[in-house]
């Protein structure tokens, strides 16, 4: 073989070494970074089924509210300040039933 061709064919080794090492390591972090992106989609799509939940809970109590309300201020055969003591009664209930740690 003539010291040319070797020297090409070296070359050609070396250069086709160092691409198909960072085409490697270029797929494996594009693979790592997929996956964080699906786990971190994954814990949005967790969060937003989490709050839309509470919300409905929240949403469910206050509609309640709204129905007493509407009830105490249509009706005029009972007496409006017991109504509203028991409205109060009804929220401190609901405070002490409350878990530790929860925030409205």
């Amino acid at each position: 073989m003539d010291a040319d061709l070797l020297l090409i064919f070296g070359f050609v080794l070396a250069i086709l070494l160092i691409v198909l090492t960072f085409g490697t390591v270029a797929g494996n972090r594009s693979r790592a970074h997929k996956l964080q992106r699906l786990e971190l989609e994954a814990r949005i799509a967790e969060a937003k089924a989490g709050q839309a939940a509470t919300d409905n809970t929240e949403h469910r109590q206050l509609e309640e509210r709204i129905r007493v309300l509407e009830r105490i201020a249509t009706d005029g055969n009972h007496a409006l300040a017991s109504q509203i003591d028991e409205l109060r009664d009804l929220q401190e209930i609901e405070v002490r039933t409350m878990p530790q740690g929860a925030t409205r």
